[in-house]
């Protein structure tokens, strides 16, 4: 039995990782040559703590108030785009204090189940990505924020997550070599980090050795169904057939599905990082800035700053004002970190496929029998990796996955 995975990122890989060790005949298909995507830029956070999704309340009052702020942490570009409208209705009637309560067992237990995998993965020969379980340390500098944060970490642990709240001098401990201007932290001891740049091609590298057949700068032009079922892929390179189809091609999966008559609201969420290689001073415990919404990662002797979501069509533009906002954010945290502003050259940045009620698609499509989609898990793609692809793998196979999955329902806006 073939299985085609069209996608490369960690989604994609992840998912041809478990139909391979399942016995399939696996081909992956990407536009690019694989060296880059959203999956290698990221900070590499495993966030069993992260269980609200995007679409919550007060995200749209508050992205309304950053729209007029060129270096606010979450833009959306206004446009006449029918799918932007589409997308942002969407997004406006998701926002909803039942929607994040009725999500947050899904997202903890998928978060969960795939930092279990990334374990795992851990003692495969040929894998060693810097995987450490330090947890991260939410750092906050207002007592509006604190309050929210510290209400957040008492749902945690009655999710059964390990987190607590630290106090100022507590978290001191855990940084002892950073000056620290915040009121406190909470450390979710729960969560773990590793290095994509290290995870990424040592994971490309591990499928090719099992056999896993890659069409790099395979770009489809065409999805061919009858009968209820995808046939072919037609790229510009050839045709390439199967017996099951993964769509898992991040910010590109709305164009992708159309070619087969689905539509799948999906907005790319565009985010941006730099990495210093020899950092003056250096953090030990991964930190996210709760107020300025950026994220900071140690990784492999390395520390990544990243930040930003800027919902728009696909482009190459980086906007250098959002980096900047990223930069004048960490010395507000932390006096002692001055960065400069890194050249355009030196800045990372990468789509992430946002749905519009902020969870992932994952399941079968309702109209061919054999197309699975799994896509749409904005910031948490590389977090949800291994769960997402072993969940593909067991639907491809006839199997339960073992964790529920229902919440995801790839035709939920169908």
């Amino acid at each position: 039995m073939k299985a085609v995975v069209i996608g490369g990122g960690i989604i994609g890989l992840s998912a041809a990782y478990y139909l391979q060790k399942d016995g399939w005949d696996v081909t992956v298909v990407d536009k690019t040559d694989l060296s880059d995507s959203c999956s290698y830029g990221n900070l590499g956070m495993v966030v069993p703590s992260h269980f609200v999704p995007l679409a919550a309340p007060g995200m749209v009052a508050q992205g309304i108030r950053w729209m007029f702020n060129s270096r606010s942490p979450f833009y959306v570009k206004p446009s006449l785009s029918p799918s932007l409208i589409n997308w942002g209705l969407k997004f406006v009637k998701s926002a909803t204090t039942k929607h994040v309560e009725d999500s947050a067992l899904p997202l903890l237990e998928i978060n969960k189940y795939s930092k279990q995998l990334y374990e795992e993965w851990q003692e495969e020969p040929g894998l060693d990505f810097a995987y450490e379980k330090k947890g991260i340390l939410m750092y906050y500098k207002t007592e509006k924020v604190g309050e929210e944060e510290v209400h957040l970490a008492d749902k945690a642990r009655s999710l059964g997550l390990d987190v607590v709240a630290l106090n100022k001098s507590e978290v001191q401990e855990w940084e002892p070599g950073i000056e620290l201007d915040i009121l406190g932290a909470v450390h979710y001891r729960c969560d773990a980090h590793l290095y994509p740049g290290k995870l990424m091609p040592q994971l490309i590298q591990h499928l090719k050795d099992k056999g896993v057949v890659f069409k790099e700068n395979h770009t489809v032009t065409d999805v061919v169904t009858s009968g209820g079922a995808v046939k072919k892929l037609v790229t510009d390179k050839g045709e390439i057939d199967g017996d099951v189809f993964v769509m898992a091609n991040g910010s590109w999966l709305p164009q992708l599905a159309k070619m087969a008559g689905v539509t799948i609201p999906l907005m790319p969420g565009k985010g941006y990082s730099f990495t210093y290689n020899e950092p003056r001073q250096k953090l030990n415990i991964p930190a996210i800035l709760c107020e300025a919404r950026v994220a900071i990662t140690p990784m492999n002797g390395y520390m990544r700053y990243g930040g930003t979501m800027e919902i728009a069509p696909v482009n190459s533009r980086i906007n250098m004002n959002r980096v900047q906002g990223i930069v004048e954010s960490v010395p507000k945290y932390f006096p002692g970190i001055k960065l400069e502003l890194p050249n355009e050259k030196d800045v990372w940045y990468g789509f992430r496929p946002c749905s519009p009620d902020g969870l992932p698609y994952l399941g079968y499509n309702k109209k061919y029998k054999n197309l699975i989609i799994a896509g749409g898990h904005a910031m948490m793609g590389l977090s949800l990796g291994p769960a997402s692809g072993k969940v593909v793998a067991d639907l491809a196979g006839g199997k339960k996955p073992q964790v529920d999955v229902a919440a995801f329902d790839a035709n939920r806006f169908s």
